[in-house]
């Protein structure tokens, strides 16, 4: 086997000690030359660490995708309260800005952490947070004390939630690309069905408001169904939260865990570290190191910039309209319920999604070209405008004509799928190559580079979403000409 080959680099356990850094002595490539693009192959990966990435991906992106789904029944909870119209804008907001400063945070010290502890501990850390708010589905709080606790839970969830994401990707980057995509599709595939949840729940409550004849007997009904439904979907969460941990205890048991990853670990460390003069040596150079560390990520950062422009775009422009604009359009057939036609298209952005993950797992429609991503990420710009002529529903006020110049439903559908389809796609192309000593030549041969690139491309992602989040704010004011805080 050639040392330089992609097996050679991301094999489970390495024949070739210096296999790892085997590219280093490479010459130099010429970044203007960077687009001829390289042969589009997916290292092999033990199929068991792919499915345990899966899981560890679905176990990312579960603890927001479980408020979102919980929201109908914290809003029942908040029944008549002044907070209950500004309550989804306060979760969205404070979530997304606590998982983004946790996530700088942990962006800085990744190298101070040990990966394998720092999941488990978020993991069960997120089970107990999930626990407790299926408790909260069994005890009656006060309005305002009961959204200070969503909120506190939530920002909570965030901080774990942001340590997760950090060291899953770390790790995966090592194994490589073939890792990383199935980590990206479980993160869409615990949204599908979180969004399939939500079709069934439409369903249901459209059938009871469709039986309704005593008003008040049936929205009492309703709250009760709905603290039941958060109860199961709480419950459930936990108990996928606790498998999550029970994956990562199996993965970290494998010999190919320490023969990729063994280097982040603090055993492994240690025994590469050398004599206790050496280990003391280093260690009263701390400040010095953490420097270096710091003008590493930044040199990184600034290596692997379209990356980060690219998959933080991708979001920018998803959040931006999904789901504050996209929600306000409905079905042109008066016949289908508002309601379910909402989670319908949650439905169908979440199947594009999982779809734009998924093939980038067939060697044939890869690109790792980061010009061309970023091509393919400005260029979802367009769908902004393409939801705009859909049948959004505006006040008489709205400077925006009311009639709708793409009045098809299932227009509207195929753009929505569309829409998932390139987020999941370029995005997942961007995280896949962003760390890749194969496919991006910018890192030239660092291995000690792979996973600080792979952080601080997550952490450009969640920058994404937080301008989104933002972003569509002002968005959603303009088509309605209203307070989007409080409308």
């Amino acid at each position: 086997m050639s040392p330089s080959s992609p097996a050679a680099l991301y094999h489970a356990i390495p024949q070739v000690p210096a296999a790892s850094n085997s590219i280093i002595g490479q010459p130099d490539i010429d970044l203007d030359h960077e687009e001829i693009e390289p042969v589009a192959v997916l290292p092999s990966v033990d199929t068991r660490i792919r499915w345990i990435h899966f899981v560890l991906g679905c176990a990312v992106l579960l603890p927001w995708n479980a408020l979102i789904t919980a929201i109908p029944y914290f809003l029942s909870r908040l029944d008549g309260s002044s907070v209950q119209s500004t309550f989804t804008s306060y979760l969205s907001i404070t979530f997304t800005a606590a998982n983004f400063l946790f996530l700088a945070h942990a962006t800085a010290t990744a190298k101070q952490m040990i990966p394998s502890r720092q999941t488990m501990i978020s993991l069960l850390g997120l089970a107990a947070l999930n626990f407790l708010l299926t408790l909260s589905t069994l005890i009656t709080l006060s309005p305002s004390i009961f959204f200070a606790f969503v909120l506190l839970n939530g920002i909570v969830q965030a901080a774990f939630g942001s340590y997760l994401q950090n060291s899953v990707i770390a790790v995966a980057s090592l194994f490589g690309p073939a890792a990383v995509q199935p980590m990206l599709s479980g993160q869409a595939a615990v949204a599908v069905v979180v969004s399939a949840v939500q079709v069934l729940s439409a369903l249901i409550s459209v059938d009871n408001s469709s039986k309704s004849i005593d008003g008040i007997r049936i929205s009492n009904r309703s709250r009760d169904a709905e603290a039941s439904s958060a109860f199961i979907f709480f419950g459930l969460s936990t108990i996928f939260l606790l498998f999550s941990a029970a994956a990562q205890r199996w993965l970290v048991s494998m010999p190919a865990y320490y023969a990729v990853a063994g280097t982040l670990e603090a055993g492994k460390t240690r025994s590469e570290l050398g004599t206790d003069d050496e280990q003391r040596a280093l260690v009263s150079s701390g400040p010095s190191q953490a420097f270096s560390e710091k003008q590493r990520i930044l040199r990184v950062a600034k290596t692997n910039a379209l990356f980060e422009i690219a998959v933080a775009y991708v979001f920018l422009v998803t959040l931006t309209v999904f789901p504050p604009i996209t929600a306000s359009v409905q079905s042109v057939n008066p016949n289908i319920h508002p309601l379910l036609f909402t989670s319908i298209h949650f439905l169908v952005f979440g199947l594009g999604d999982l779809f734009g993950r998924y093939i980038c797992s067939f060697q044939q429609l890869l690109i790792w070209s980061a010009k061309r991503l970023l091509v393919l990420s400005l260029s979802r710009t367009l769908f902004i405008g393409l939801f705009l002529l859909c049948n959004i529903q505006r006040p008489a006020s709205s400077p925006i004509p009311a009639a709708p110049i793409i009045n098809s439903d299932f227009l509207f559908m195929l753009i929505l799928f569309a829409f998932g389809l390139s987020n999941g796609y370029v995005s997942s192309m961007c995280m896949m190559s962003a760390p890749s000593l194969e496919h991006n030549p910018r890192l030239k041969g660092q291995r000690e580079d792979v996973d600080v690139a792979a952080t601080v491309s997550q952490f450009c992602l969640i920058g994404g979403l937080v301008l989104g989040s933002i972003v569509s704010f002002i968005v959603r004011g303009a088509v309605c000409a209203c307070n989007p805080f409080t409308s």
